[in-house]
């Protein structure tokens, strides 16, 4: 980031990440969570939560602003980028967060705040601590397959011009 936002810019910011989770939930889209992504303190994108109107659990509003923010500056990486949510990210957003390497996270309320409104982020990251054997989730591994999935790996690999991420 090139200069450091302003506290009285981190509240206008915070508010607009607020402003966006009353507009997805008066409007039926979803859950009372927004974000915002800024650069260089400006807004280039801003989400809510559309999981209800788009029938995507994956369409969180933190998902949907990084979807529009890589769209509006044609680029997955979001380096350099900050990004305001009113809740500690669940963990989807947060490694959505990672992947993007947004450079910087402002949040208002605490997991035990979105806990308390019935969205308990909190199981999903026990359940991520877990070995994959010990979690909730069936998981088996089709291990017939895996020398052919990694050739595919290394077909990755040995591919000229490939972007790395």
């Amino acid at each position: 980031m090139t200069g450091e936002t302003s506290h009285s810019r981190k509240i206008e910011l915070m508010k607009l990440a607020i402003e966006a989770a009353y507009t997805g939930m008066n409007t039926g889209h979803g859950g009372p969570f927004g974000a915002v992504i800024v650069k260089d303190n400006d807004v280039i994108a801003t989400g809510h939560n559309e999981v209800l109107s788009s029938n995507d659990p994956t369409a969180h509003a933190e998902m949907t602003a990084i979807r529009r923010a890589s769209s509006a500056l044609e680029q997955f990486d979001l380096s350099g980028c900050e990004i305001y949510v009113n809740g500690v990210p669940c963990p989807m957003c947060m490694s959505a967060i990672f992947w993007s390497r947004i450079s910087k996270l402002y949040y208002a309320c605490l997991p035990e705040d979105t806990e308390a409104i019935g969205f308990d982020d909190d199981a999903f990251y026990r359940e991520l601590e877990k070995p994959l054997d010990k979690r909730d989730l069936p998981a088996e591994q089709v291990v017939e397959c895996v020398d052919e999935a990694r050739e595919c790996y290394q077909a990755w690999l040995k591919r000229t011009g490939r972007t790395p991420y």
